[in-house]
């Protein structure tokens, strides 16, 4: 079905003003897993634009350990969130229609293989928004997103992030040694991108 332009500018502006439907499942997910007392943090663009950088999404990518998915899936599965498939992390808010994307502790950024950046657990990451929803900060934001952008190259968004981020955040390119070591050299490269001047 070809959606008509208002169509699309209403949306847009409610997710921009909070009310989307992805902002009502980020809101219902963060209810639940705090009365069951499971540590989370909110990520992927939800948190780029708590940082700043202001871009729509359609999903919720939310950062758990095991312990807390598996708890979460016990008490809520099939009474409000469904697995998107048998077994996977991945769960869909039947009420608000929305897919909420799973990051677990301990997994790696991007193509998924070991490398220096892990997921961390969402209890030591934790900065709020003024609704008092926990969000990864700035710093692991950032090195998730490198990491995730330097080896899944068909995710090119999270380098585009990064740079949108050092430019709304005026980030210096001294930033790049509050970082993990191996992400830092990217960063640098991503903000001389940032710098250039967009004329149009």
């Amino acid at each position: 079905m070809v959606r008509s332009i208002g169509d699309v500018c209403r949306e847009v502006d409610s997710f921009f003003m909070g009310k989307s439907a992805v902002h009502e499942a980020m809101r219902s997910l963060a209810r639940a897993l705090a009365d069951l007392g499971i540590p989370f943090v909110i990520a992927g663009a939800l948190a780029t634009n708590v940082h700043g950088h202001r871009r729509t999404t359609a999903d919720v990518d939310v950062l758990l350990d095991r312990e807390g998915l598996n708890r979460f899936k016990e008490r809520w599965s099939g009474r409000g969130w469904v697995d998107v498939f048998k077994g996977s992390k991945a769960m869909r808010d039947v009420e608000h229609d929305v897919k909420i994307d799973v990051l677990i502790a301990g997994d790696y950024p991007g193509d998924g293989k070991p490398k220096p950046i892990s997921f961390p657990h969402p209890a030591d990451v934790q900065a709020f928004d003024s609704e008092g929803i926990p969000f990864l900060p700035l710093t692991t934001l950032l090195e998730m997103k490198i990491a995730s952008g330097m080896t899944a190259p068909h995710r090119p968004r999270d380098l585009d992030d990064t740079i949108q981020l050092i430019r709304v955040n005026r980030l210096p390119v001294e930033y790049a040694d509050e970082l993990d070591p191996y992400v830092r050299a990217k960063f640098v490269e991503l903000w001389n991108l940032a710098q250039v001047e967009e004329d149009y």
